[in-house]
């Protein structure tokens, strides 16, 4: 017999509204909802006390890189998941830039493998695009992937996809959703070049935003645009970081009906350049942290649907690799286990409704994957669900950080609100600072 669970009380935050509901988990899906002592608590083998806290659907992350295989000294699945179910997340998809590539059908299956005996939250890994690839990519298979990734700024090794040719094949065959991560390669040289003349090695890092400009980012999210619509392909473009780009989406159509979605990042919604002087390269990504300006188009965006996701760009390195000066510092960092905290502590300075987080880390990610049975609390739905408490305060410290590199972004940060419960595929996968380690997640499956 599969173990049955009522959460009692909580305010539910789904679909738009927030309300007062019991949740009856019964193995692996969510059974029934009902008002306040509508569902008979002898019906459950254990009873959760939620009142006053708030229930979300789990998070589903589009955009994680986990490093597993072959850069393990910086994280592995096992390790970042657990991050994961710890801050919220119950649902990720991974990055095809690891060692090796995921480049091969082959390739790509060694991950799923891997994921199937080690993650703690469900998972999918997106098929890597290269300039040479294409017969591989056209094998994907877009009921078990969720999409094709496409780095067109050399952000990652040599995963630059410059070919126009390449990117005219990828764009005009390829049927799944194509993720990009777009910033002009020449431009970027261009601006390198202009400040290693000024500064030799020792660039400051405050300079950063204007190496990786607003202009390479416009410049190649454009032509990225020009390319799905000639040929009608489905993209989504990563990680928006300039006011400009946002004026490239849509918002007078549904989610349903578009074809060019975009999403947003938690260090673009949080962070602005000001940030450099303290945080220096722990807050050095690609693309680079920008003005304040930028960062409130990028909510005003989200709340406005031209943005339609939130994710992490979740992206580890060690503290020894990141405490190098500027040309050296990687880019990237760890965000997964903070990313629904810091949307609420958005939340708490009036920024972002609750409704609007579930919406667009939650619902919109489901919708637009067309996750099977994901995404939203509902009967018949599987039960990734986290409770949160927003009146708990906490601070970010070494210890509490989960993501095996050891550091964040938001070393010293203190929270007003904290993850109390995950549940993943209706097992409680998260516990009050505890990660359940006997839980494990399943494969995405996608309704296409």
């Amino acid at each position: 017999m599969s173990k049955s669970v009522l959460i009692s009380g909580a305010k539910i935050v789904n679909e738009g509204t927030i309300q007062e509901r019991d949740v009856l988990i019964e193995g692996e899906l969510i059974k029934k909802i009902g008002k306040p002592g509508e569902i008979n608590s002898e019906e459950a083998d254990e009873v959760i006390e939620a009142k006053g806290k708030h229930l979300f659907p789990g998070l589903i992350d589009d955009q994680v890189h986990f490093r597993e295989p072959g850069l393990t000294h910086k994280a592995e699945i096992k390790t970042e998941s657990r991050a994961a179910v710890a801050g919220g997340v119950t649902s990720f998809m991974e990055m095809p830039n690891t060692v090796p590539q995921a480049l091969t059908q082959e390739l790509l299956q060694d991950k799923y493998d891997r994921a199937e005996e080690v993650s703690a939250a469900n998972y999918s890994f997106f098929m890597g695009a290269s300039n040479d690839n294409l017969d591989e990519v056209l094998k994907t298979d877009g009921k078990n992937v969720c999409g094709v990734k496409v780095f067109m700024g050399s952000s990652t090794g040599n995963m630059l996809v410059d070919n126009k040719k390449t990117l005219e094949g990828i764009f005009s065959e390829c049927p799944l959703l194509i993720a990009t991560h777009c910033e002009d390669e020449e431009t970027i040289k261009a601006n390198e070049a202009s400040y290693r003349i000024k500064y030799g090695e020792d660039v400051p890092i405050k300079f950063h935003p204007e190496i990786r400009s607003a202009e390479a980012c416009y410049k190649s999210s454009s032509m990225a645009v020009e390319l799905a619509e000639k040929h009608g392909a489905r993209l989504h473009i990563l990680h928006i970081s300039t006011a400009r780009e946002t004026e490239l989406f849509r918002n007078d159509i549904p989610l349903e009906e578009k074809r060019i979605t975009a999403e947003a990042c938690i260090h673009h919604l949080f962070f602005n350049d000001s940030f450099y002087e303290t945080k220096g390269t722990h807050i050095k990504w690609n693309p680079a942290v920008k003005t304040e300006e930028d960062r409130k188009a990028i909510v005003k965006a989200v709340l406005d649907n031209r943005i339609d996701v939130i994710a992490t760009d979740h992206a580890p390195h060690t503290l020894q690799e990141k405490s190098n000066k500027y040309f050296s510092a990687p880019s990237g960092g760890p965000l997964v286990q903070h990313s629904l905290v810091t949307l609420l502590e958005l939340y708490h300075r009036g920024e972002i409704p609750l409704e609007r987080i579930a919406e667009k880390a939650s619902h919109n990610v489901a919708k637009m994957f067309q996750i099977e049975k994901r995404g939203f609390i509902r009967e018949g739905y599987f039960a990734d669900l986290t409770l949160v408490d927003l009146d708990s305060p906490w601070t970010v410290t070494s210890e509490n950080i989960l993501a095996k590199c050891g550091w964040s972004p938001f070393d010293g940060y203190s929270f007003k609100s904290a993850v109390k419960k995950t549940w993943v595929n209706g097992n409680l996968a998260y516990d009050n600072g505890e990660v359940i380690d006997s839980v494990r997640g399943k494969r995405l499956t996608f309704d296409r």
